[in-house]
């Protein structure tokens, strides 16, 4: 009993947890969850992109001329910025691997920071939504400069999905720094969980791309409509 006591606590050491039997197991759970988790995501996107391409099926032409108040150059600018996020993770994840701490820490830095330049962009961006009244609801009476021809019902309803496509994804930005920050964390503490196994900083890895590649499909949908 002694020898079971002394060997019991041993075996929480490490990266491995308790109800793991080893370091691939628990790793194959990580990716199961993960991808179960990005397939529910998925769905929710997927119904918000199917009511898109209803409605400008049915209205092309006001969707054309609505969406020509969008700023494409911010839009390509966003754009941009979480691409070079996107390489920054991958970077992260490499270094992870090769369990060189300061290079994580560098490259997940850099990511955060194109995290915070895409949600100040996207301020800047909603704020002149507001100023010419083009948040829908009781206070949508923009000037008939602004709708550049188009139907305001169906202008209405193209800032609707906007907002509630571009502001959703914005969210799941907010939660991207905030998990990438813990685990920032765990990595200057030296926390074993991420030192000693890749996995964790790769599943965190993984999300950002799931959200880079969101945004990837909204900027030409709401941006890049042809005439």
């Amino acid at each position: 009993m002694a020898a079971i006591a002394q060997e019991t606590p041993q075996e929480h050491h490490g990266p491995v947890h308790h109800q793991f039997e080893n370091i691939v197991q628990q790793n194959e759970a990580y990716a199961i969850g993960m991808w179960t988790f990005l397939v529910t995501e998925i769905m929710f996107f997927g119904a918000l992109f199917l009511s898109y391409g209803l409605y400008r099926w049915r209205y092309p032409v006001d969707f054309s001329r609505v969406h020509e108040e969008l700023n494409i150059n911010l839009g390509a600018f966003n754009t941009t910025v979480l691409l070079v996020s996107s390489f920054s993770m991958a970077l992260g994840v490499h270094f992870a691997q090769l369990k060189d701490r300061a290079k994580v820490l560098k490259a997940l830095s850099v990511t955060i920071a194109c995290a915070f330049t895409f949600l100040v962009v996207k301020y800047f961006e909603y704020g002149a939504k507001l100023e010419h009244h083009l948040f829908p609801g009781a206070n949508f009476r923009p000037e008939a400069e602004h709708l550049h021809g188009g139907n305001p019902n169906v202008a209405q309803m193209f800032y609707s999905l906007y907002f509630a496509m571009t502001g959703l994804h914005g969210i799941h930005v907010l939660v991207g720094i905030l998990v990438i920050g813990f685990l920032m964390l765990l990595w200057v503490k030296k926390n074993p969980l991420v030192t000693e196994d890749f996995m964790p900083t790769e599943m965190i890895g993984l999300y950002w791309h799931f959200v880079d590649l969101v945004w990837i499909f909204l900027f030409p949908l709401y941006y890049l409509i042809p005439k």
